[in-house]
């Protein structure tokens, strides 16, 4: 008899833990513990991102601003929204210089789009604010509909890094599909950079990205009444310098034997057998301008930060 599912997560986890190597969706992560380990993760000395993404926005407020701009008035769009501390620092510029438009933040998070929106409404009160909860490629469809006046679609933090190249490509076609002439995209890649470096920020010493991917672990126990043991596993990071991709694991650090009773599965996993989590890719221009052609999208300006860690490029549709 096949496998019933209530929703997307158990169809994904079966999927996953039935597939050879084992493998898990990041997108997984953003339960309410995620959501408040992920602000921790952004907090962090050696996660450099957030901090490099910051100073970009916050050192070219007034250009970005300007790029964004046009006479009918724009709706501000960003893809993966999250606490919007990043964004805020535009949104905020462009209310007090009374700039018309509006901001829709997509987020997969329903915690974290209510934490933004209630933030946004005590900081910026006379914000038009106007959330959706949703995946990214269904979201995308309905993005085609805003047509009346100019669309900016904001993908910041390097989201796009957590697909593979062939998933990149699609992501930015999906994406460039949904615009219209003049329409534009402000997206966020984390550029090649010391392997080190890239290392410590995914895999710190204090523990809190083990304890981010692990939170999946417990989330299935609770979701799927599974008895996974997360003292049983090690949280493993890798970084290839020549492709750019960084990749997550969790490893089972003997044989064991883990019940996901809610969708009837027994999964065993041999010692040292991996389940890979995440993948953070990592950038140069040569590779962003590719992608962008790909999907028949030019770069038109880009933002570096004063350590070259991260850069935002603005692209629009080719001609």
């Amino acid at each position: 008899m096949p496998t019933i599912y209530t929703n997307a997560f158990e169809e994904d986890v079966y999927k996953g833990l039935t597939s050879y190597p084992k493998k898990l969706s990041s997108k997984y992560f953003y339960d309410e513990k995620g959501d408040k380990i992920f602000q921790q993760i952004m907090n962090m000395p050696e996660y450099y991102l957030t901090d490099a993404e910051y100073s970009i926005i916050e050192s070219y407020t007034e250009k970005i601003a300007a790029a964004f701009n046009d006479e009918n008035g724009f709706d501000i769009i960003e893809l993966g929204a999250g606490d919007g501390k990043k964004t805020k620092v535009l949104l905020r510029y462009l209310n007090e210089n009374k700039f018309n438009f509006s901001y829709q933040p997509i987020d997969i998070s329903k915690y974290a789009l209510k934490e933004l929106k209630e933030s946004l409404e005590n900081e910026l009160p006379n914000l038009k604010v106007i959330p959706q909860e949703g995946m990214y490629f269904k979201v995308l469809n309905r993005l085609a509909e805003y047509k009346s006046r100019k669309k900016v679609i904001l993908v910041l933090g390097s989201n796009i890094g957590n697909l593979v190249q062939e998933k990149a490509i699609e992501f930015l076609q999906n994406i460039q599909a949904s615009m219209n002439k003049g329409d534009l995209l402000f997206m966020g890649f984390d550029m090649k950079k010391n392997p080190q470096q890239i290392i410590d920020a995914y895999s710190d010493k204090t523990g809190i990205t083990e304890a981010f991917n692990k939170n999946l672990l417990l989330r299935i126990n609770r979701e799927m009444n599974a008895d996974f043991d997360l003292d049983k596993f090690l949280h493993w990071e890798t970084y290839d310098p020549e492709t750019g991709t960084a990749k997550s694991y969790l490893v089972a650090k003997e044989d064991l034997k883990v019940r996901l009773q809610k969708i009837d599965l027994e999964i065993n996993f041999k010692a040292w057998e991996t389940i890979h989590t995440e993948i953070s890719q990592k950038y140069d221009d040569l590779t962003v301008n590719w992608l962008a052609e790909q999907a028949n999208l030019k770069v038109i300006d880009q933002y570096v930060d004063s350590e070259n860690l991260f850069k935002d490029f603005l692209l629009t549709i080719k001609a």
